[in-house]
C-alpha cells in the first residue's frame, strides 16, 4: 500500500488514499459485511431455507403486504434487543425501499451475526418483480 504500512490483521483494510479527490472513498472493512441482495435472489435464499425474514418496518406498514413468512420486527424493537430477536447465523431484513434494513443489517453484525443479508429497494423492488406478497396477521409477532 502507497504511504502506509501493511495491516496487522489480514482481513482488515483501511485504505491509506492520500489524494483530495479520493478521500471521501476511503474504504474500512473489518471482518464481517453484509450482502445487499436483489429481491429474486433473496427469494431464491428464502426458497432455500437458509435464511429467516425480518421485516423491520412499523406494524402499520407490515400488514399492508410483506413477505411470505416474513417475521415482523420494527427496527425500535431489533434496536432495543437483536439477541433475542435473531438467529445466529442466517438472516435477511427487509423494509419499504432499503435504507432501514441496511441498519438493521449493521446492527446484526455488529452482534456477531452472521450471514446477514439486505434486499436491495426492499418491498418496492420486490413487488416490482413480481415475487409474491403475504397480507395476513397471523404471523406477526
Amino acid at each position: 500500500m502507497k504511504g502506509g504500512k501493511k495491516p496487522t490483521d489480514p482481513l482488515q483494510f483501511v485504505s491509506t488514499i492520500t489524494d483530495a479527490t479520493c478521500a471521501l472513498a476511503d474504504v474500512h472493512y473489518s471482518r464481517h459485511m453484509s450482502l445487499r441482495v436483489k429481491p429474486l435472489d433473496a427469494w431464491n435464499l428464502i426458497k432455500a431455507g437458509s435464511v429467516l425474514v425480518v421485516d423491520v418496518r412499523g406494524l402499520e406498514e407490515w400488514a399492508t403486504g410483506h413477505l411470505p413468512g416474513a417475521r415482523a420486527v420494527p427496527l425500535d424493537q431489533l434496536r432495543a434487543n437483536p439477541a433475542a430477536v435473531l438467529p445466529r447465523k442466517g438472516v435477511i431484513f427487509v423494509c419499504a425501499g432499503g435504507v432501514r434494513s441496511e441498519t438493521a443489517a449493521r446492527l446484526a453484525e455488529q452482534h456477531g451475526i452472521t450471514d446477514v443479508y439486505s434486499i436491495t429497494g426492499g418491498t418496492q423492488s420486490w413487488i416490482k418483480a413480481g415475487l409474491p406478497i403475504a397480507t395476513e396477521l397471523s404471523v406477526a409477532v
